[in-house]
């Protein structure tokens, strides 16, 4: 079996740190790449060599699969790990690094490409009895014929972009009178968006959860799952807050969304990380949505609950060992969770926020970690994703989580730019998150902006105004010859308590 001596982390950040530690913990060197604006970064400091790929933007740096392999072959690089985003979920890069007798820290090319594919990944696991949402199992152009579909499935339903992602090329169908109109706008979409303007249809789940499974394999075939994360509090479709395990998911739930998870592994003969995704309805039945075929951004959440370093564990499945734990040796414990440190503004859209990192001092105590890749006085660049940091938290159930987490984000001292950090305490301490009872429209229900405006009690009302009225009569007595007048307000026992 190939031993890994030499590993290059394609990608930035603090993926690319919380790779390289688990690396040097197991005697590999490490090679970050970089681009010009991240010259600066931890990452780059840390590793035992780095490379500059280029400018800024990732088109110019960290896309660049064809230089990333050379760098690889310059310095002798006998793997690589693509971390998550990127390349990593990139056949064609996979393929190349494989023929070029490079490790690649990942799956096959040919599980990438089934399972980058919304319609082939249906397909693909159809035959092993897992819960799909009601819908086509095809493309379909002919509008007729997806009108009757759409009325087989019953409104409302969604029609989906084959290919590509991010919300484009979707659309959601309330009525079969609205029905032609969407699907052309769909067909439009799509074909501008991926240059494939092929659309299928499903049933739109209208108060999902969103809630995935763990899975690692090897390359003997052993598959296991590492049980679930919950990720329904999202914005614009994107996560914010995940812990592990759910909330709502009973022993029974638990093993039936696993079992389905490995089949869904199976049918692509999968190896290494992967996450199977699934959509939950109000009633607790669950489908299969997609299979991410890399390390997820939320994967400390499990390694809390589990005790298993998963990218350890794709190193050691990447050189050919076979997994040394079975699904028996797996069990869940106490509660872990998860919040995203990004830098936008929830008061604003969550829209991104660049600065300075004026000030930056991390949580600490029993079961904090935080994985991040910047340090105090850095400046947070325009051209990647706008996360900084994630803050995980680990207890003996939930309610010690939670707590927990509400303490560190206290602790978390971030100036300079705004962060996402007091949006994640109100949703923590808000009674449907902690009741369990909430969904992906969290955000949408229960969030403005003004909640994150600090409210003001009645007592500090009645503080501010009474430092107001000693100013006003500070004021009068300089324009007095009576010295005493602002006497018995600055002896009062409300400027007192100010002490």
């Amino acid at each position: 079996m190939p031993k890994i001596k030499k590993l290059l982390v394609a990608n930035r950040g603090e993926i690319t740190l919380r790779i390289m530690r688990t690396a040097r913990e197991m005697g590999i060197q490490t090679v970050a790449v970089y681009s010009e604006a991240d010259r600066l970064s931890p990452h780059v400091k840390f590793a035992d060599e780095a490379v500059c790929l280029g400018p800024p933007p990732s088109s110019e740096s960290y896309l660049l699969g064809d230089k990333i392999i050379e760098v690889c072959k310059n310095l002798g690089v006998d793997a690589i790990h693509p971390g998550y985003g990127f390349l990593s979920e990139n056949a064609d890069f996979a393929r190349k690094v494989t023929e070029a007798g490079i490790i690649f820290v990942g799956p096959s090319p040919e599980a990438i490409e089934v399972m980058g594919s919304k319609l082939a990944a249906k397909q693909a696991v159809a035959k092993y009895d897992i819960p799909l949402v009601p819908g086509t199992e095809e493309a379909i152009s002919d509008i007729s014929a997806a009108k009757i579909k759409a009325a087989e499935i019953g409104y409302p339903i969604l029609i989906k972009a084959s290919a590509g992602g991010g919300g484009k090329g979707m659309r959601i169908v309330e009525s079969s009178d609205e029905f032609e109109e969407q699907m052309q706008r769909a067909v439009s979409e799509a074909q501008s968006a991926f240059g494939d303007g092929a659309v299928f249809i499903e049933k739109f789940i209208t108060s999902p959860r969103h809630i995935e499974i763990q899975v690692l394999g090897d390359q003997q075939g052993n598959i296991v799952y590492l049980f679930e994360r919950e990720c329904s509090i999202q914005r614009r479709h994107q996560k914010v807050i995940e812990e592990a395990p759910s909330a709502v998911v009973s022993e029974d739930m638990r093993k039936a969304m696993g079992e389905a998870a490995v089949g869904v592994a199976k049918a692509c003969n999968y190896y290494g990380a992967g996450t199977v995704e699934f959509i939950v309805d109000e009633n607790l039945n669950f489908y299969f949505l997609e299979m991410n075929t890399r390390l997820q951004v939320e994967h400390p959440v499990t390694e809390m609950i589990t005790g298993k370093d998963l990218v350890r564990e794709q190193i050691l499945i990447a050189e050919g060992n076979k997994l040394s734990f079975s699904q028996e040796d797996l069990q869940i414990n106490g509660h872990s969770i998860e919040v995203r440190v990004y830098a936008e503004d929830p008061s604003n859209n969550f829209l991104p926020d660049i600065g300075k990192l004026i000030t930056y001092q991390r949580p600490q105590g029993p079961g904090i970690r935080v994985d991040d890749g910047f340090e105090e006085g850095m400046d947070i660049p325009i051209y990647y994703d706008p996360m900084i940091a994630k803050l995980i938290t680990h207890g003996e159930n939930r309610g010690a989580a939670i707590d927990r987490m509400i303490r560190a984000i206290d602790e978390y001292q971030i100036t300079g730019i705004q962060t996402t950090l007091d949006f994640c305490k109100f949703a923590l301490t808000h009674e449907a998150f902690t009741s369990g009872n909430f969904d992906t429209k969290f955000v949408e229900r229960y969030f403005t902006p003004e909640l994150l405006k600090p409210s003001i009690s009645s007592e500090e009302e009645e503080l501010l105004a009474a430092l107001a009225i000693e100013f006003l009569l500070s004021q009068k007595g300089k324009s007095s010859s009576t010295a005493s007048t602002s006497t018995p307000v600055t002896n009062s026992s409300w400027r007192n308590r100010l002490k």
